[in-house]
């Protein structure tokens, strides 16, 4: 599948901003299901390219001039397959993922859920679906509810958010059972264009046999080749497409909109 892709990010301050640093993980990652074709990406100020701990394109983005407006605005071509395991997939090991991080951190509530969600019966990956379905019905889809900096314990007790909260919902009943889950950002194409934005999913590491599958909490399935992987890492934080700090600025509004289509429909 080829997915045509194009995100447009435009920040507006209330006052002018004396110097900011953004990074950006908006450059499709190379992955064994997934591969650029074409991708560009447009924005203020100087680029510099590295690959960050967890093996994303990173690009370090630093604009030392005033301004009230940053406009990011990324695009291209990626042709994805459906390839449901990875193995040597990143730099670190997947015990990197088992440690909690302030989004992830596990209650008693979740290490309860988790464990009466998977039972003590079947194989791994059938047990680690059965909670993704669980977190899923738990966890209600809606829109405005959360924040980004809102973790897995808040998002469980309040029993609605976005994709972003199931996945760090599920990240936390996963390392409850001890088993290494990363967040993933990225775009799904489901040839809806009234319903397209960035989407979050999780990659559950099932051992050195298996590898890493990609389960979208959200949807309740396989993420497979609809998908088009930006970024891994222990949360949303390691993973955000666009995060950075700014000098100045007053307070601001963020507008974000994401074209996919597939090569068929351009």
């Amino acid at each position: 599948m080829q997915l045509h892709i194009r995100h447009e990010t435009i920040y507006r301050y209330e006052q002018p901003v004396k110097h900011s640093v953004q990074s950006l993980r908006l450059t499709p990652r190379h992955d064994v299901n997934q591969r650029a074709l074409a991708w560009t990406i447009q924005a203020p100020g100087k680029r510099l390219e590295q690959v960050d701990a967890h093996g994303n394109v990173m690009h370090l983005l630093t604009i030392e001039e005033p301004h009230r407006e940053i406009r990011i605005v990324v695009s291209g071509v990626v042709e994805t397959s459906d390839v449901e395991v990875r193995h040597d997939d990143g730099p670190l090991s997947p015990l990197a993922y088992l440690a909690p991080t302030s989004l992830t951190q596990p209650n008693g509530e979740l290490r309860e859920f988790a464990m009466d969600s998977a039972g003590s019966a079947g194989a791994l990956e059938e047990r680690l679906l059965a909670v993704a379905s669980a977190v899923r019905e738990h966890v209600r889809y809606r829109p405005g509810t959360s924040d980004v900096h809102d973790g897995a314990a808040e998002a469980f007790r309040s029993r609605e958010g976005v994709c972003q909260d199931h996945a760090h919902v599920y990240i936390a009943c996963c390392r409850a059972m001890a088993v290494p889950a990363r967040y993933v950002s990225g775009y799904l194409f489901t040839g809806d264009r009234n319903h397209v934005a960035s989407h979050a999913w999780v990659d559950v590491w099932l051992g050195p046999d298996a590898g890493w599958r990609s389960i979208d909490v959200t949807h309740d399935r396989i993420a497979l080749r609809s998908y088009c992987r930006l970024a891994v890492g222990r949360d949303y934080l390691d993973a955000a497409p666009v995060r950075g700090v700014r000098q100045g600025g007053g307070g601001e509004r963020m507008q974000a909109t994401v074209l996919i289509a597939e090569s068929a429909q351009q």
